[in-house]
């Protein structure tokens, strides 16, 4: 069903360790129209916690979660 989900912007956060992955979603948030879809990809175990509450304290929406092998996939609506 992810592929039927449109992306408007995608991130390689792979190999970077907490507090990075987190900090690029943050940074790169505002690349993405309100209502639009950022795709996160991260090996960082800490980003499973990390993004969903930062997406909490922001004010964003993670509408989707998988993790596919070693790669933790996020899919955060931008929502303000």
């Amino acid at each position: 069903m992810a592929d039927e989900m449109k992306v408007d912007m995608e991130l390689d956060l792979k190999g970077l360790l907490c507090p990075l992955p987190m900090v690029r979603v943050s940074q790169n948030i505002t690349n993405v129209p309100v209502g639009g879809i950022l795709k996160a990809v991260a090996t960082d175990p800490g980003s499973l916690a990390d993004i969903p509450s930062w997406a909490r304290s922001t004010g964003h929406e993670i509408v989707k979660q998988e993790q596919e092998g070693t790669d933790f996939i996020f899919y955060i609506k931008r929502l303000k």
